[in-house]
């Protein structure tokens, strides 16, 4: 059976899976999948600059695909939810296969 989907739905669904296929976008999520990091933490594991990784953190916050949390001097970055992770980790599975 086949399921119909409004405009709204598919282009919100355009603009998250666009904003996600971003390669350091895709990179900060699929290290933020471990767990909440810091900024530091995220600029040694994509290998960017400091100021591109907040750049494209600000992105991702905007479009909800992750969330903050200011712990003293530190902000802590993470998934938003587990819809995201679920997201990213199905296409890692897909692509992935033999």
């Amino acid at each position: 059976m086949k399921k119909a989907y409004d405009e709204e739905t598919v282009t919100k669904m355009s603009e998250l899976l666009f904003i996600a296929a971003d390669e350091t976008r895709l990179k900060i999520l699929l290290a933020l999948i471990d767990g909440k990091k810091n900024v530091s933490e995220l600029i040694n594991d994509v290998n960017c600059s400091q100021s591109l990784v907040s750049h494209q953190l600000q992105v991702l916050k905007k479009a909800k695909l992750v969330s903050f949390e200011k712990q003293g001097n530190f902000i802590f970055y993470s998934l938003d939810d587990n819809h995201i992770y679920n997201l990213i980790k199905v296409a890692y599975d897909h692509v992935s296969e033999k």
